[in-house]
């Protein structure tokens, strides 16, 4: 997002350079040559200083963003709300001496979870299923599933609900090759896939590839296959209406894309058969499985100062994800022509479409920015975690980490990454494959005695949900109000006790929110009550 500022005095000499230019500016020698040399350097030297002066006034509140991505300065104008601009790293050095004296005793690792009475919940998928003998098939249903793991998944189970609406035969979903994901792996190379299908063999039909006999009606061409591209949370009436009378006609449909194509609330069978593919039937593959047990095992042995118990933290501060947010840290101009190029790598000319408007200020207040992994520490010794923490950070690769994480690991000197728990060797065969790094991340996550989540998106959805499913309907969950952190991050002169006591009252506030039922118009990948569990009354 370049920062556009009005330097008329810098940039008369540069232009002025420019036209000199060509044959003309060539024959120049002597003292003239040298006297534009000098023009231009000062020049250069102009804009150089009129930016840092732009970014001074924007990083005192005095910034906003104009139309095409750019950044235009305010002049004379009111502050900037606070929570408008990213001060965390001042906050930071104020608070770090008292941040190192503070210990909280007993540690919140080690206290007891605050459930609510009667709310204990439990698995019961299988007594909701129909397990008659199937009908004879109705055809083949191909999908392509779109995105991350997560969102991999929702296409998964989605398909399995929808080939049981159908009485179809669905092939295993193929992935789509996506630009920003870069992943080529197959289904089978992140999920079990024998396991998925003789679990799911009672209730929906599913077969690695297209029997040939059909596929040659289609020129052994998977494109001749029609593609009914359904719309986002169809409902079962659009499926029996629209999709059904063209698989009975030709044998074979495709649905691609597939992510978010079945809508929140189905029949009760179909919501559980949706439940059972998630919790049950899809697993991770052997490799998987394998690295991320031993991974789980080497964090619990390196939390032997809280009882083997560690917290788990979804750090959103990859470079895409700080690029496509379109926030403003400290990282001055090196930081934004590169946040610029990554945009217009991954996502060409999107951010410059006339019309468009981006402010940082207000995406900052909105609790729309990533936070930093020092933001995330403040946090988190705020709500009384210690340096004898041990942290997991569940990942990709952090912008500009050198910087960036110095001072999280200077909080928790503990922490640990996929990087640092496995050796190079064991990561190998992983490397380049982002969905399967993340699925060693996901299941690290899951064994975790409190899980962080920093920004939404489908990971930490899915990861509550799983946890909730496996620990009674309610897990350990820290889930920050980042609206009112960017404003407490706002203020550089905030004491130690004021900052504690917020971010107490924000955990405190997490873990009553930790429990919850599914609403009509919501997810049972995060919400899997109470159509993945039945209640039961506290022994």
């Amino acid at each position: 997002m370049p920062v556009v500022v009005v330097a008329a005095a810098a940039a008369a000499p540069m232009r002025g350079g420019c036209d000199g230019g060509g044959l003309k500016g060539a024959r120049r020698t002597g003292r003239a040559g040298l006297a534009v040399g000098r023009r231009q350097r000062a020049a250069v030297m102009l804009l150089a200083l009129a930016y840092a002066a732009a970014m001074l006034v924007l990083f005192l509140g005095g910034g906003r963003a104009g139309p095409g991505g750019g950044m235009v300065l305010r002049r004379g104008s009111a502050p900037a709300p606070a929570g408008s601009v990213y001060r965390s790293h001042l906050v930071f050095e104020r608070l770090l001496p008292e941040m190192h004296a503070s210990a909280s005793r007993p540690h919140p690792l080690m206290t007891s979870h605050n459930k609510k009475s009667g709310k204990r919940w439990a698995p019961c998928i299988r007594k909701r299923l129909a397990q008659s003998e199937l009908p004879p098939s109705n055809g083949f249903l191909i999908i392509e599933a779109n995105g991350g793991l997560n969102q991999q998944r929702i296409s998964i189970c989605d398909a399995v609900a929808v080939a049981s609406l159908l009485n179809a035969t669905l092939v295993t979903p193929a992935f789509h090759l996506n630009s920003v994901w870069r992943d080529s792996s197959k289904f089978g190379d992140i999920f079990d896939e024998d396991h998925f299908i003789g679990s799911l063999r009672k209730y929906t039909r599913i077969v690695k590839e297209l029997p040939e006999d059909v596929f040659m009606k289609f020129d052994f061409n998977i494109s001749s296959i029609p593609n009914m591209r359904t719309k986002a949370f169809s409902s079962e009436s659009y499926y029996l209406e629209k999709v059904l009378p063209k698989l009975l006609e030709l044998g074979a449909v495709r649905i691609a894309p597939f992510s978010n194509r079945l809508a929140h609330s189905v029949p009760p069978n179909i919501q559980a058969l949706r439940c059972f593919a998630n919790y049950e039937a899809l697993r991770f593959s052997e490799p998987i499985r394998t690295l991320g047990a031993n991974m789980v095992d080497r964090m619990i042995k390196k939390s032997s100062l809280t009882g083997g118990k560690y917290i788990s933290v979804h750090l959103r501060f990859e470079e895409d994800m700080v690029a496509f947010s379109c926030c403003i840290y400290d990282g001055g101009l090196r930081e934004n022509i590169e946040m610029e190029n990554a945009r217009e790598r991954s996502w060409r000319g999107k951010f410059h479409r006339p019309g468009r408007v981006i402010n940082p200020e207000a995406n900052r207040r909105n609790g729309k920015c990533p936070l930093t992994p020092l933001e995330v520490g403040m946090m988190l010794r705020g709500m009384g975690f210690d340096n004898t923490t041990s942290i997991y950070v569940a990942s990709g690769k952090i912008y500009n980490a050198e910087k960036y994480m110095s001072p999280l690991r200077q909080l928790f000197p503990l922490l640990q990454t996929k990087d640092t728990l496995t050796s190079p060797e064991e990561l190998a065969q992983f490397k380049g494959h982002s969905s399967r790094l993340a699925a060693l991340d996901y299941t690290v996550c899951l064994q975790s005695e409190v899980f962080v989540t920093t920004q939404g998106s489908n990971f930490p959805h899915f990861l509550m949900g799983h946890r909730r499913y496996l620990y009674g309907g309610n897990a350990k969950t820290i889930k920050p109000d980042k609206r009112k952190l960017v404003a407490l991050f706002d203020n550089p002169n905030i004491r130690w006790d004021r900052f504690k006591r917020q971010m107490q009252e924000m955990h405190r506030h997490s873990e009553l929110k930790g429990f919850g039922v599914r609403k009509p118009n919501g997810s049972i990948y995060t919400l899997p009550m109470p159509d993945c569990m039945c209640q039961q009354a506290e022994p």
